[in-house]
């Protein structure tokens, strides 16, 4: 890694260079506008090495999962959970919700599309489709993109599907984070542009201050064309002209989906604060999140467990503070504080200032699902896997539990990347696997002579054990060192393999460079390009085509990977 030193006046700003490496993560591969000889390959989520144990028995919807989820993402699942949700949720919240989104919108420009979806949340047959997402600087890597899109397409499908009712789709904020080092930098060309800045407490509240040496430098790596002028526009009125984070990552998000009739919603409100109070008072004294997900834990006892739940799942806000309330000597305490409250006090508080409470991990879906008349929430792998831990609990509650869908993937690939693909040879399943494992099966697969030696050491395998078989009826003390010699006969034989390998890698340098260099362009800093790059990269050659490219060829409920040509 190199480091680039910024002057004085970039001192709030860091630039990052990065070597482009690569990783092996792939699910279902859908080619679009390739050339014909182009292979598509169909690769399955559950053999793509990317997604956990659990996730894959998800997919597969295992009998021994069950339990923890309410409904399979189908587009026929959602009529029972239309008619569910109908039921269960408390209506009196929409009216308290349209009136802080209104207040949230009032200083921002509102697309008709936008605004009839606020109205239509009054009405009891309009329910919302939901993903969340963190406040990160200029958006973060690409995935952001894509999870919104997966929501404003799956709420479009069931339009499609269910005409009486309306969908919205809903961007949950994740403002009341602290995760500052989380949220800070994004990816733009290899490098890395970092805000430097102390924070502490919600980083929606943070002020926006230190974005402008950011921005300079930013600038710089973009160039003067028409699309850099108009990022460089969006940067400019996101972040220095709205004073925190939360405003301007809603003006950021309304910018880029207004169009498509996006919601963006900002949950640290007094008022939304206020539908949760009951659920924030039995937290306190009751600690059912924590019995019911550590029941579900231990049925969960064979997977890798996301996230663990602690006896009480608030945090205790203000501006410059954020920090978990423990229950310790009869007394509750914010931690690395001197507050604390007595039993009765704190309940008071609750009713007074719900603002100033906070729900973690384990309770912040809960919230969600009282607030909104939600119906799926759309996520990743990590995220589905602990909303898979929160169905006991949401039961204990008396909340329906959403349906949990995948949010969609992509990879972008320009035509150039595409010849190179078809001019190497390669198919998209090449393109996707282990760089090692690549070049090894290229180097094979472009000698003349073969470099499998698989056949040899078989045959040798078998003469060893006709002389075992001699060795048992003459002196079985011949066992020993017969097998001592086999292995010793195969290691040297998989070592001559190893040195024809890497001989023929060294006749084929050239080629095996050029296979290298196109995995490397499409996944950056091993790792998938969505979770590393910034939208404006595709956005400087793509400019306002990229994201209703990215609409119209996304279809979330077929949860696949898509290869989407630009």
């Amino acid at each position: 890694m190199v480091f680039v030193k910024l002057s004085n006046e970039h001192k709030n700003a860091t630039i990052f260079r990065k070597p482009q490496l690569f990783s092996s993560n792939i699910f279902l591969v859908f080619l679009l506008q390739t050339k014909p000889n182009m292979p598509t390959d169909c690769i399955r989520y559950q053999n793509s090495g990317y997604f956990t144990s659990l996730i894959k028995d998800y997919l597969d919807q295992k009998s021994s999962l069950d339990s923890l989820y309410n409904r399979f993402p189908t587009v026929e699942n959602f009529e029972a959970q239309i008619k569910e949700k109908g039921t269960n949720y408390n209506h009196d919240n929409r009216k308290i919700l349209v009136h802080v989104l209104q207040k949230q919108y009032q200083n921002i420009l509102v697309s008709k599309a936008t605004e009839h979806n606020i109205s239509a949340l009054t009405q009891p047959n309009t329910f919302t489709i939901t993903t969340g997402h963190q406040l990160n600087l200029f958006s973060g890597p690409l995935y952001f993109l894509y999870k919104i899109i997966s929501t404003i397409n799956l709420a479009s499908e069931l339009k499609a599907k269910y005409p009486h009712s309306n969908f919205v789709p809903v961007y949950w904020m994740a403002t009341e984070d602290h995760d500052f080092e989380e949220i800070n930098y994004f990816n733009f060309n290899g490098k890395k542009f970092h805000w430097n800045k102390d924070s502490s407490g919600p980083v929606g509240r943070l002020s926006t201050e230190g974005l402008d040496a950011v921005f300079e430098v930013f600038a710089l790596e973009l160039g003067s064309s028409t699309n850099a002028q108009k990022i460089k526009e969006l940067f400019q009125k996101s972040y220095l002209e709205h004073s925190n984070l939360a405003e301007a990552t809603r003006y950021l998000a309304n910018e880029l989906f207004s169009n498509y009739g996006l919601v963006i919603l900002d949950a640290d409100d007094a008022d939304l604060k206020s539908t949760f109070i009951p659920y924030i008072k039995n937290e306190i004294e009751n600690q059912t999140s924590f019995k019911e997900v550590t029941a579900t834990i231990e049925k969960l006892k064979d997977y890798s467990i996301q996230v663990n739940p602690r006896e009480i799942n608030l945090f205790y806000i203000e501006n410059n503070l954020r920090e978990r309330i423990v229950f310790e000597n009869d007394t509750y305490k914010v931690n690395h504080t001197n507050l604390s409250f007595s039993k009765e006090k704190l309940l008071q508080l609750v009713e007074t200032h719900p603002e100033q409470f906070s729900p973690n991990v384990i309770l912040r879906p809960l919230y969600q699902e009282v607030l909104l008349p939600n119906l799926c929430y759309i996520g990743g792998g990590g995220e589905i896997a602990y909303w898979l831990e929160l169905q006991s609990f949401f039961n204990a509650a008396e909340v329906s539990f959403p349906i949990l869908l995948v949010r969609n993937s992509v990879l972008l690939a320009t035509e150039k990347q595409i010849k190179k693909a078809d001019a190497l040879d390669l198919s998209w399943a090449d393109l996707f696997s282990k760089q090692n494992d690549l070049v090894n099966h290229k180097t094979k697969t472009l000698s003349e002579i073969d470099l499998d030696l698989s056949d040899i050491k078989e045959q040798l395998r078998k003469q060893f054990s006709e002389l075992q078989s001699i060795a048992l009826q003459t002196d079985q003390s011949f066992i020993g060192a017969l097998k001592a010699q086999e292995i010793k006969q195969i290691k040297g034989i998989e070592h001559l393999e190893k040195r024809l390998l890497k001989a023929q890698k060294r006749k084929l340098v050239d080629v095996l460079e050029r296979i290298i260099q196109l995995q490397n362009e499409l996944f950056p800093n091993q790792s998938l390009q969505e979770r590393q790059t910034n939208f404006s990269e595709f956005y400087l050659e793509n400019g306002e085509d990229l994201i209703p490219a990215l609409i119209e060829k996304q279809q979330p409920l077929e949860q696949r990977f898509e290869i989407i040509h630009v």
